[in-house]
């Protein structure tokens, strides 16, 4: 029972240690309060979609480029047919997640409570979609490279 109550009382001398140590440096510790006071939530949301926006763009060309060159080699290619699905595929649930983003920036006002379950479940499935065709484009990078490897080494 002492062993408890010295294992007690030598946690509560360490906290009371912390709470000096944190009095001590209060500058430090106002400093850092005001620099996350300075932060702008709505801006840093406002970038983070524009970046988001951008690897979207980016993802897309891609895609139109691959397709573009897996039609131009056409059926010579190894995985001729499937390439072409699978980036059809994948530019099928790009458009529809942009779409989907769309209707949610346009229509959808998260304010409102009525409105913010739709708002959520359109933004889940706008996610869903962009999971779904980045997973997709990974197994487009894999075809994709072996048809390379194959032409060079012959």
């Amino acid at each position: 029972m002492d062993e408890n109550k010295s294992k007690s009382e030598a946690d509560l001398s360490t906290k009371e240690a912390n709470i000096d140590d944190v009095s001590n440096n209060q500058d430090a510790t106002t400093e850092i309060c005001e620099a996350v006071k300075g932060l702008d939530a709505n801006r840093y949301a406002t970038k983070k979609t524009v970046a988001q926006g951008m690897l979207d763009i980016a993802l897309l060309t891609s895609n139109a480029s691959q397709l573009k060159y897996v039609l131009q080699v056409g059926p010579k290619h190894e995985f001729y047919m499937l390439l072409v699905v699978l980036i059809s595929i994948s530019i099928v649930l790009q458009v529809i997640s942009a779409v989907a983003s769309a209707i949610l920036a346009l229509i959808f006002d998260i304010n409102r409570e009525p409105q913010q379950r739709k708002a959520e479940m359109l933004n889940n499935l706008s996610l869903m979609f962009k999971v779904i065709a980045s997973t997709l484009n990974v197994v487009i990078c894999i075809f994709y490279s072996i048809a390379f490897d194959t032409t060079i080494i012959v």
